[in-house]
């Protein structure tokens, strides 16, 4: 595709160049030329190169690792858009880092996710374009649009052409039911459901599977696998269940800790995951296949910039 309107503008910070290069690759234009650099002390300077003013800019930042850092890149660049007169300024957000610190489990608890919304607003966005949030309600935290994307139908495409011999999707937990109803719908195929607890963060305890496991394909799909405890568990408890054998597949490979580990050893196919995260060069798993959101992302940035609906690209 070659897209050419003077008026559009994408620009990134040093969370995912790898992706935004694929985005306006897509598009068939340049990135937006802008330095995003570090003062000596640590504090982030950024410098916009171009004329923005009167442009429709996007900011293609994930918050992801090291999550406070990207976090005020976006910040910043925002700031600095807004103040050089930028018309419109929507902030790309393929990973909306503290997603799961959206409501208070216990006494002086932060809502952590609300005040990371409340940053990008006052920041100067005048938008949101971001995929699978932790919580869906999240999208209420913001006073300005939100345009919330899925890669569950990227995934789906991966998973109905490797046909799967009787394929169950499997939500992790009751809070993904909808998600693997999804996937389920788009494959032809039913849904379990694990029954799961956390004691503490990133623990993990399983206490019952719905559903018929035994003799499909099991596919855990999450939204993200982070330290990897819940998925490798759930992977054992399923193929006890007698499952023919287990992928797992999410939309954020975080990846931290010791995932790769609990991966490797448990009894999973294969893992298959998007970029909307970089996965760091250190992870080294043969198991995990990654698939790129960028042409979404790209047709999403296009119909945003000409006033379109983004609904139509949900399917």
């Amino acid at each position: 595709m070659s897209y050419h309107d003077d008026r559009l503008r994408i620009f990134t910070g040093n969370a995912h160049r790898e992706l935004a290069r694929e985005i306006v690759d897509y598009l068939g234009i340049p990135v937006g030329d802008a330095e995003v650099g570090r003062f000596s002390n640590g504090e982030i300077r950024v410098i916009i190169n171009e004329n923005v003013r009167g442009t429709d800019a996007f900011v293609v930042q994930p918050t992801c690792s090291p999550v406070n850092d990207t976090l005020m890149e976006l910040l910043i660049m925002i700031d600095a858009l807004r103040r050089a007169s930028a018309r419109r300024i929507t902030a790309v957000i393929p990973f909306y880092g503290y997603a799961r610190q959206d409501r208070k489990t216990r006494g002086r608890e932060p809502i952590t996710a609300k005040l990371v919304a409340n940053l990008i607003t006052v920041a100067g966005a005048d938008r949101v374009l971001t995929m699978d949030l932790h919580a869906g309600q999240i999208q209420g935290f913001f006073d300005i649009p939100v345009d919330h994307l899925s890669a569950v139908a990227i995934l789906s495409q991966y998973f109905r052409q490797m046909n799967l011999p009787n394929p169950v999707v499997v939500s992790p937990d009751h809070g993904g039911v909808a998600r693997a109803r999804d996937m389920a719908n788009r494959l032809g195929a039913t849904i379990g459901i694990i029954d799961k607890g956390r004691p503490e963060p990133n623990v993990a305890e399983i206490y019952n599977i719905m559903g018929d496991v035994a003799g499909h394909t099991a596919i855990i799909l999450d939204d993200m696998i982070d330290t990897g405890g819940s998925v490798a568990q759930a992977a054992e408890a399923l193929m006890e269940r007698g499952a023919l054998e287990v992928w797992a597949a999410c939309t954020h490979p975080i990846l931290s800790g010791p995932a790769v580990t609990r991966l490797a050893a448990a009894p999973i196919r294969g893992v298959v995951a998007t970029n909307t995260i970089p996965v760091s060069p250190s992870v080294h798993l043969d198991k995990l296949v990654t698939l790129s959101v960028a042409p979404l992302l790209a047709e999403a940035i296009i119909r945003i910039h000409e006033d379109l609906s983004v609904s139509t690209l949900f399917n």
